[in-house]
């Protein structure tokens, strides 16, 4: 996995990243540290990839065992520490797990394997931060009527 990120130069602090796959990524600094407030901090970035990592695993688990998902939200809040480095010490991520007669036991069995086995970027994360989980499960019932 390559990505190259270039400083877009005076007089701000955005940054341009290329992925290997040939994607953009557009990342800026606070107005207190020369930034403009463009686009998202590095470290928002952070949080944000393993976010949509985990994310993904728990929909490709739940499909594998047959359940029948129809969305994945995440939602992480953190905590970082107080002096440099600034790494993350505390991450909740709190599920919310859309479709039809998802059961409990294996969406927990799907964030368990998530962060204890496949997810890369949580499991990194782990290494400075306290991470903790939560879900809840949306029933997509039947589609509603047409309206009248």
């Amino acid at each position: 996995m390559e990505c190259t990120v270039r400083w877009t130069g005076l007089p701000g602090m955005s940054f341009m990243a290329e992925t290997g796959s040939g994607h953009l990524v557009t990342m800026d600094g606070a107005p207190e540290g020369g930034g403009r407030n463009l686009a998202p901090r590095p470290m928002e970035v952070v949080l944000a990839g393993t976010g949509g990592c985990t994310a993904y695993d728990v929909v490709v688990i739940l499909r594998k065992s047959g359940q029948d998902v129809r969305g994945c939200d995440v939602k992480l809040s953190s905590e970082r520490a107080e002096k440099d480095p600034k790494v993350f010490t505390k991450v909740h991520f709190h599920f919310i797990v859309r479709g039809r007669n998802l059961k409990p036991n294996v969406v927990e069995r799907a964030i368990k394997l998530s962060h204890e086995k496949y997810c890369s970027a949580s499991i990194m994360m782990e290494k400075t931060a306290e991470l903790t989980h939560s879900f809840e499960i949306v029933d997509d019932l039947a589609e509603l009527p047409p309206q009248e």
